[in-house]
């Protein structure tokens, strides 16, 4: 069984950690290692105080090695400070972006082997080796991607660094853009467009449909691979009753004229049938009246609990990702 998942941020993290202990109850005598393939957004990376920093692989990373702050949802745990209270001390980097000690040794040890000349997928390679995820990470391309915001204030528009807009402002300026700096340059980073390929299901997770999702599309070839795969591609909503999981998308999906719902963001996706991204759609129970409304725009879209609470819940939504997958195209091979 060879699932791909294309995520990015702190839901992603969740949601993959469910599909591994899904895929550990479903295939106890499995190579779950070899099975399932993260496709990780790069839009978030960041040049800062000299190193290289890479959020959503970096979230990935630690949430599956186990070594991730729950907490606080985000770097590591048994985090300390100390360094990035003395780069403020110096007037370095942003006195709003604080890097863990910890965290800042991930970066650290990034920036020197990107100097030695390696890539990032490369790289992202090395750093796994310390842990046993369970899951292979693929950073969606080598081409630094970061995204920007063209955002609207008094006086005019300017344009900023995503982290800024996110971390900074916490996404209150309106934004009118988002563009994400090379990306007509890039290219997939070896094995991505394979893992997609050679699945035997792909699922989108319920990351920010702008700018994690699609950052990772707007690299050139990963909609055409998503095209082309025979196997069915299925998305989870990001959306619960109107309302983002997670983060702040609701300020980003208005900037490219989707609603905040789960029904106006599987529209927004497309079905296959139709020049689309999926085959099908999970949408939450609170939700199922869009489930209509979905299916006659050619998805075969479903409801099942969403949240993910624990680890068990986000098995359990891995699972009906997964069944889902199973019907939209009938593949007894999957069971």
């Amino acid at each position: 069984m060879r699932i791909t998942v294309l995520a990015g941020g702190v839901g992603g993290s969740r949601f993959v950690r469910g599909v591994r202990e899904e895929c550990a109850r479903r295939w106890p005598d499995g190579d779950t290692a070899a099975s399932v393939t993260v496709v990780v957004n790069t839009g978030d990376d960041i040049w800062l105080s000299g190193v290289r920093l890479m959020p959503d692989f970096d979230s990935l990373l630690y949430s599956l090695a186990g070594v991730n702050d729950t907490e606080r949802g985000w770097g590591r745990a048994g985090e300390t400070e100390r360094v990035a209270a003395e780069l403020r001390e110096w007037g370095v980097g942003w006195p709003w972006f604080t890097l863990g000690d910890l965290d800042l040794g991930t970066h650290l040890a990034r920036t020197a082997w990107l100097r030695e000349g390696l890539t990032p997928s490369q790289i992202g390679e090395r750093l796994q080796r310390r842990w046993p995820l369970g899951v292979r990470l693929l950073p969606a391309t080598d081409t630094e991607v970061d995204t920007h915001v063209l955002v609207s204030e008094a006086g005019g528009e300017r344009e900023m660094h995503f982290q800024e807009w996110w971390t900074r402002y916490r996404a209150t300026l309106p934004a009118l853009a988002f563009r994400q700096q090379q990306i007509d340059e890039a290219r997939p980073a070896p094995g991505v467009v394979e893992a997609i390929a050679d699945a035997d299901l792909v699922l989108v997770a319920p990351s920010n449909p702008v700018v994690s999702i699609g950052t990772i599309l707007a690299v050139p070839g990963l909609r055409e691979a998503l095209a082309a795969t025979a196997a069915p591609v299925v998305g989870v909503s990001p959306i619960i009753g109107g309302r983002v999981v997670r983060g702040m998308a609701d300020a980003c999906l208005p900037v490219i004229g989707v609603e905040t719902s789960a029904e106006a963001v599987g529209r927004h996706y497309g079905s296959r049938a139709h020049g689309g991204l999926l085959d099908a759609w999970l949408v939450d129970e609170t939700d199922a009246s869009a489930v209509a409304g979905l299916s006659a725009a050619g998805l075969h879209a479903a409801s099942a609990p969403l949240w993910m609470h624990d680890l068990d819940t986000s098995a359990a939504l891995a699972g009906a990702a997964i069944d889902l997958g199973v019907e939209s195209r009938g593949r007894s091979t999957l069971v």
